[in-house]
Formats: C-alpha cells, structure tokens, sequence
C-alpha cells in the first residue's frame, strides 16, 4: 500500500480512538448525560458516584479513592479493547464488567471508610459499582439516613453544626492517563485549602464583624478552588475533551 493511501487509515484510526473514550464528567448532570449515549458504543460507562461533605481529615483519602476508580475504568476500557473478538456472548460481562465492580464495591467502601471515622459514615456508595457497556445503569435511590444508635447525632455532625467549613467534593470521571498526575495534584490542593481555611476559621474565632468569615475565608477560598479547578479542566482539555461547569463546585459553606 502507498504512503498516500496508508496517511488517511492511520487518521481514521485516531479518530476512532478518540470516540472511544468516555468524555471526563463531572457531577450527576454529567453523569446522566454520559448515560444517554454520548459516549461511543462500545466503551465502559460508569455511574459518577455522588459522594456527600467530606471533612477535610478525609478529604486526601477520598480523593485517592476516586481517581483509583478513574483508573478501574480507564483499565477496563483498555481490557475491553484489547480483547476484541475474544471469548462467548458473556465474555465482557463475565470477565471485564464482573471484575470492575468488584474492585468499584472495594473502592467505595474504602470511601464510606474514611469519611466514617471522622464523620457520619455515608451507606449505599456500593450503588455506584455496576458499569455497563455503552451507557451508565441507572443508580437507585439512597438508603435513608438515620441517626446512631445512641440516639444522639451521628460522629461528626456536631463538629460541622458548630462551624466548620464544607466544601462540594468535585467527581471527575474517566481522567485520561496522560492528566491523571496533575489532576491528582490539584485534587490534593483542594484538601490543602479546605484544611488551611478550617485552620483559619478556628484560629480568628471572635474576629471582624458579621461578614468576616464570607470575607476573609469563604470567599477566598473560593477563588483558590475556582483557580485548582480551572487547572484540572486544561489539563484534561490537553489531551481529551474538557470538562464544563467545574467552577460550580467552588463555593463553600459554613456549616
């Protein structure tokens, strides 16, 4: 074959290669719309997993444990297209989408884990383990909470009510290889501020006037996640589709 008849195969190759990567969500919205067939037929899909308030003491653990399931996905996707043509009807299934929630159920659990020992533990993440090929199933309902068995509020929640700082969790799904160490690096800087800017709620206590927390705090913390998070998009922007809409998981609150 001549080199100008091979140049337009190898392009469609690329091309091909592109569609078949799941484009990175954020968020349920993202999720939902990933699940309507926007990603090509034939890769993994996953539901994002939505993940409540995580204390900062969590945070770095959490973050660990999503972009573990960023890689779970990413692997099974190579799996999937490496095996082509391999095995029965049930191959995929058995020995693709089986294996993958599996290690999602273990992931998730870790999740519960660590936000459990220093907070209300979540239940249910394990509703987020199952993938299916072409579109995310759907995700039931969260089991309803309930409080411990003391009685009394569940471990945490006091510590929150009386003032810490609570930050929405960005979910990031599908990060490419090629992004994953920077997107890590700008996960852990979302712990680092949200931990600084608990430290320094706790260390002004009784400081300003009515505004001086959304002042001094909230707001500038705002604008460093907003800043992380626009990192996290060009990163992957680079080197697959860029995600849309991370800034709406900037703003905190004081709970």
């Amino acid at each position: 074959m001549s080199r100008a008849h091979a140049r337009p195969q190898r392009s469609k190759r690329v091309v091909v290669a592109g569609v078949a990567v799941a484009a990175t969500l954020t968020a349920v919205t993202a999720a939902v719309a990933f699940a309507g067939g926007e990603t090509a037929s034939g890769a993994i899909a996953c539901p994002a997993p939505v993940v409540p308030a995580v204390p900062a003491a969590a945070q770095a653990e959490v973050q660990r444990e999503l972009a573990n399931l960023d890689k779970q996905i990413a692997e099974a996707n190579e799996r999937l297209r490496t095996s082509a043509g391999e095995g029965g009807p049930n191959f995929v299934q058995n020995a693709i989408l089986g294996p993958l929630a599996s290690k999602r159920v273990a992931a998730l659990n870790r999740i519960e884990t660590a936000i459990g020992r220093v907070a209300a533990k979540p239940e249910g993440l394990e509703r987020f383990a199952t993938c299916g090929l072409g579109q995310a199933p759907a995700v039931s309902a969260p089991p309803a909470t309930s409080a411990s068995p003391s009685g009394q509020p569940a471990p945490g929640t006091t510590a929150a009510a009386a003032g810490a700082i609570e930050c929405p969790l960005p979910v990031l799904q599908n990060v490419p290889a090629a992004a994953r160490a920077e997107v890590d690096r700008e996960l852990a800087n979302l712990g680092k501020q949200l931990a600084e800017a608990n430290e320094r709620l706790r260390t002004s206590a009784g400081q300003g006037g009515p505004n001086f927390v959304q002042n001094a705090i909230l707001g500038p913390l705002a604008s460093k996640r907003g800043a992380a998070l626009d990192r996290i998009a060009i990163a992957i922007g680079r080197v697959d589709q860029r995600p849309q809409g991370l800034e709406r998981f900037a703003t905190c609150s004081l709970k």
